[in-house]
């Protein structure tokens, strides 16, 4: 059964420019990260370096529009960054990328690559469909803090994933939340790509495009279906 995505009308307001990028896939194959996998975060890195070409992640075009989108819902984005810049970062550090496990390694580096902030999910773990929507700053988050499962609740206004049962990433696409985080457990994961303009809808369509071809890579048989863009009115 395809999983139901919605995007609100006051995000699509806050943020015209902006479109999704779907992969619902089903029979997934993961792991823990492996040799493979840490070659492709590797080569993800030289291609951003080769983007960038010395400037800072956030001096590019896409990524300044994410941190006009962030200071729009009241998030500073120097502090907070979205997932793709924090990835670039990290990227460009000594420190280099983290190995998670196999899944979330692909998705990660598609995203330094293209610069363009990707999420995955269990949906297995997913609760009714999933929403992204301004958060009335009632929902709950629940997250880990000093070893400890704990609860908390989004600023008024926040740009959120939702699902039934609660928020599953913060800050739109800046922190998950570990109970529909990919782990090596995973069989049916949904992937979501997020772009702004002046990204082309065409790029943010290659990128999905590379993903999906990693996934049926790493996963022979694997049912992968991606969808349509779909840019806010």
């Amino acid at each position: 059964m395809t999983l139901t995505l919605t995007v609100s009308d006051d995000v699509r307001a806050l943020a015209p420019g902006f479109t999704h990028v779907a992969i619902e896939a089903h029979g997934l194959v993961n792991g823990p990260s492996n040799e493979a996998g840490s070659a492709l975060l590797d080569d993800a890195a030289r291609r951003l370096a080769e983007r960038l070409d010395g400037r800072a992640p956030h001096e590019d075009p896409h990524m300044a529009a994410w941190r006009q989108a962030y200071a729009a819902f009241g998030s500073k984005p120097s502090r907070t960054r979205n997932s793709a810049e924090a990835l670039a970062k990290r990227a460009l550090s000594d420190a280099g990328l983290p190995r998670i496990n196999l899944l979330v390694d692909l998705y990660n580096a598609v995203s330094v690559a293209h610069l363009i902030p990707v999420g995955g999910e269990d949906i297995d773990r997913i609760e009714g469909g999933m929403r992204l929507s301004r958060a009335t700053g009632e929902e709950d988050f629940v997250t880990v803090a000093g070893g400890e499962e704990t609860v908390e609740h989004p600023d008024a206004g926040e740009v959120v994933w939702c699902d039934d049962a609660g928020v599953t990433c913060r800050r739109w696409n800046w922190r998950q939340g570990p109970r529909t985080r990919l782990t090596e457990e995973t069989t049916s994961g949904i992937f979501l790509l997020e772009s702004l303009a002046p990204m082309p809808v065409t790029e943010v369509a290659a990128a999905a495009a590379e993903l999906a071809e990693l996934l049926a890579k790493f996963s022979p048989g694997a049912d992968i279906a991606v969808r349509a863009p779909e840019p806010s009115a």
